[in-house]
């Protein structure tokens, strides 16, 4: 038996990838800004709102930091940073959580999930300790919420 795969076909499933979100869950507004070898756009995320960007590579820096703070500009005064870094490698995208500056979320519930699993959980916004790296596929979306 043969099988005939159109090229659009296949081109639609290799360029298929999901999306890094950001999920607002807190009693307050949350700033992201989008990292690599460039800067993006501070994101302001109202509390029930979202911020998304389709996963990607950057040439220079391999990965992605959705660098996120509880201050406007807080990129660029310092304030605590949580980080939610993803690497694009084809099928699989790899991603972990840290922070910079302090703990933005501490005292907080926050979670990175792919299809609803908590694949990374720190139920009191501080990091309970052990490798945070995770990998999933990355067709499919992975979310970080705060105040989950």
């Amino acid at each position: 038996m043969r099988y005939i795969i159109s090229l659009a076909a296949l081109a639609t499933s290799v360029s298929a990838v999901g999306n890094a979100v950001v999920l607002n869950k807190c009693p307050f507004t949350i700033y992201a800004w989008s990292v690599s070898s460039s800067v993006g756009n501070q994101q302001t995320i109202a509390t029930g709102g979202t911020f998304s960007e389709a996963f990607h590579h950057d040439d220079q820096t391999g990965g992605i930091a959705i660098k996120i703070t509880k201050e406007a500009d807080g990129l660029y005064t310092g304030a605590p940073q949580q980080i939610f870094s993803y690497s694009l490698d084809t099928a699989t995208v790899w991603y972990d959580l840290s922070t910079a500056f302090g703990e933005p979320f501490s005292g907080s519930h926050i979670t990175v999930t792919q299809d609803g699993s908590r694949s990374i959980d720190w139920p009191t916004g501080s990091n309970p300790g052990g490798s945070q790296v995770k990998a999933g596929v990355s067709e499919k979306d992975v979310v970080f919420t705060a105040c989950a």
